[in-house]
């Protein structure tokens, strides 16, 4: 893994609020070194809260989240960012930096080390490793959002951190590229790091993910291996939405019913 340690991230009992509202309630996990962990749940479910709570951004109201064995808030900023990299939900860089200044963003925390010796050949292969190379002088804002995403990715790499937080990494990709990212975050974990992904997409969760936690009204719904958790029944309970789980070429393909025109009719609002 780079030649660093890995690490092990444990959330006890944590509570988390924003703007005085209650997000996240008593969540307890683990987040081991050579795992993909997905996080799904609908909309308001507290996946990003709970990322930002993994990530340091956000101090528990109650409970502790524990990073390599100290409590985040008790990690130096500076030393923090070599233990955890993290991709937003949105890439809010207006300046005009090329790509290739944008990826090497990634490589702050190593300088005036010893690894600040690597920054050239981590920022190639990082871009590499993300299609990004042919966009190297291109100005980040004038990319399109899937652009913006993999450039993104691309600086989390670089940032090489034995723990990885992605919110929403595949959410502007077509196809081709949301297989890229997500086989490279595969093999992050197959390096050693510890991933943690919000992915809303079921059938990609239980495809790439070594676990996957379902979230539900700030809670921790369930916590498991895909097939023990993309269940009609697990998924029809927290969605409030009937599903279909199909196994297809040994995948699990998640099918929600499709809601008819009476339906849809008697839940429409009535205009006067």
């Amino acid at each position: 893994m780079d030649g660093r340690d890995p690490v092990t991230l444990r959330l006890t009992h944590v509570s988390a609020a924003l703007g005085g509202h209650q997000i996240l309630h008593d969540v307890t996990l683990e987040i081991v070194p050579g795992e993909l962990v997905a996080l799904v749940g609908p909309n308001g479910a507290g996946k990003t809260t709970l990322l930002s709570v993994m990530a340091g951004d956000i101090e528990p109201t109650d409970g502790e989240a524990v990073l390599d064995g100290t409590r985040l808030r008790g990690w130096k900023v500076a030393a923090l960012a070599r233990e955890r990299a993290v991709l937003p939900q949105e890439q809010r860089l207006a300046f005009g930096f090329r790509v290739v200044d944008v990826v090497r963003m990634g490589r702050a925390p190593w300088a005036r080390l010893p690894e600040e010796d690597l920054d050239d050949v981590v920022v190639a292969d990082s871009m590499e490793r993300t299609d990004v190379l042919t966009l190297a002088e291109r100005s980040f804002p004038t990319l399109s959002g899937g652009e913006k995403a993999r450039t993104s990715f691309s600086r989390v790499l670089a940032q090489q951190t034995p723990l990885v937080l992605l919110d929403e990494p595949t959410a502007a990709l077509d196809i081709r590229h949301q297989e890229q990212v997500l086989a490279q975050a595969r093999r992050l974990a197959a390096d050693g790091h510890a991933v943690v992904a919000v992915l809303h997409d079921l059938t990609v969760a239980a495809a790439h993910a070594d676990r996957i936690c379902v979230l539900a009204n700030g809670r921790l719904h369930a916590d498991g291996a895909p097939r023990d958790v993309i269940t009609p029944e697990i998924l029809a309970e927290v969605y409030g939405h009937p599903v279909d789980v199909i196994d297809h070429a040994s995948r699990l393909v998640v099918l929600p019913h499709l809601i008819t025109h009476t339906e849809e009719s008697s839940c429409a609002p009535v205009l006067s």
